[in-house]
Formats: structure tokens, sequence, C-alpha cells
């Protein structure tokens, strides 16, 4: 059964907005913990040497504690069944340039969601023989 906002009773987000880094560099993080169990990605994400690791780091635990806490999910089930992140805005600002021009500067901003699912997680070597198959 759907639950409001179109997802289901076993599953939980978690939002972090205006995330100073690009999307691009966002989504190499989001990557690296797509459909892993939550202790794994929370592992790979203390381990990891992108910056943005600590913000997702910090999402996780957020979509983790409103599953204990508000839907009383348990914790030791639950995987990380979507990620994904998105542009928001884009400050401009202006560097100086040769013979009096102007230089743009581009300081995106991202957002981040994360959905956890209680359940077993599927795994990556079943998903890769389905493709092969077809």
């Amino acid at each position: 059964m759907t639950a409001r906002y179109g997802i289901n009773e076993n599953q939980v987000r978690a939002f972090n907005k205006m995330i100073r880094v690009s999307h691009q560099k966002l989504n190499l993080v989001c990557d690296m913990v797509r459909g892993l169990p939550v202790e794994r990605a929370v592992d790979v994400l203390k381990f990891s040497k992108k910056r943005v690791a600590g913000e997702v780091l910090k999402t996780l635990l957020s979509a983790t504690a409103n599953a204990e806490h508000n839907k009383k999910l348990p914790v030791e089930t639950l995987f990380v069944k979507e990620i994904w992140c998105g542009k928001a805005l884009t400050m401009k600002r202006i560097m100086p340039g040769p013979r009096g021009s102007a230089r743009p500067i581009l300081k995106p901003f991202s957002n981040l969601t994360i959905v956890l699912e209680s359940g077993t997680a599927p795994s990556k070597k079943k998903a890769a023989k389905k493709e092969t198959t077809k």
C-alpha cells in the first residue's frame, strides 16, 4: 500500500538541501552507496576521501533515525533503496579578467534525497545475471 508522497509503509525518506557542491560530484558519492545495506553504506561513507561524503553520511543517518523513531522499522534490515541528487541554485560571482573584462565564477549548490527500505537488499549479482539473459 502506498502512503503519502509515493513511499510505502516500509520506506522512509530524508532530504538535504543546498549542499555546496556540484551535482556531478555529489552523484559520484551517491553511486558508491546505492543499493547497499545501511551499515555497509555508513562504513563506505566514513572512509571515503570525497569531501561531500560527510554530508551524505549525515543525511543517511537522519534517514536511519527517521526509520527507527517515526516508523519503528528495525535498523538491521534497512538498505538504500533510492538515492539521487539534483541541481539547486548557482551563485554567480565575477572575477576581474585581462584588459578590464570580467570572468564569471559559478558556485553550484545541490539537493540530496535518500529513500531507505526495510527488507533484504537486492544483490547486484542477480541483477547482472538478469541483464545478461535478456
